[in-house]
């Protein structure tokens, strides 16, 4: 397995993702939802630099710098404190217009820790821990979407015809 293809490919999806986040950042209209994808925006970013430091090592063969994996795993905006706190019945209510929009950012971070895990699967040492690292932010993640997403149908599911 070509670790730098992996890690040029895991780039251009997070730069996916984080484009994504962006543009429906500026779309939603609950101001909660909208600090968690500019939230999650910001961690793509960090993802970004984290992988390009690791390509930047493979290629002049030096070690990457611990820096920023230490950051993300000590100032994660998505720790559970952060979820229960974002996650209220308000918030909720309000992102029932935004269910596909929920689902899609779901899919995406699972889409994400599903080809970490994949990729890691395939490698050994380093790029593996790397790889486990990228995999294991995605699924906290993943998480976050899925109960943004089914706290929100469940209301959905309970409003009248018409909402």
């Amino acid at each position: 397995m070509d670790i730098k293809k992996i890690y040029q490919y895991a780039l251009q999806r997070e730069h996916e993702g984080k484009n994504f986040f962006e543009q429906n950042a500026k779309r939603l209209s609950h101001a909660a939802a909208v600090q968690v994808f500019n939230e999650l925006a910001q961690e793509e970013q960090k993802h970004i630099n984290y992988i390009q430091t690791h390509l930047n090592a493979l290629e002049s063969g030096e070690d990457p710098d611990a820096s920023i994996a230490l950051e993300l795993r000590e100032k994660g905006f998505f720790s559970e404190r952060a979820q229960s706190e974002m996650i209220d019945q308000t918030m909720a209510e309000a992102m029932v217009v935004d269910l596909p929009v929920l689902r899609m950012a779901y899919l995406i971070e699972r889409d994400f820790a599903e080809f970490y895990e994949m990729a890691a699967s395939k490698s050994s040492g380093a790029a593996r821990d790397v790889l486990l690292e990228l995999a294991g932010w995605e699924r906290v993640h993943e998480q976050l979407f899925k109960k943004m997403h089914d706290q929100s149908f469940a209301l959905y599911a309970e409003m009248p015809w018409g909402g």
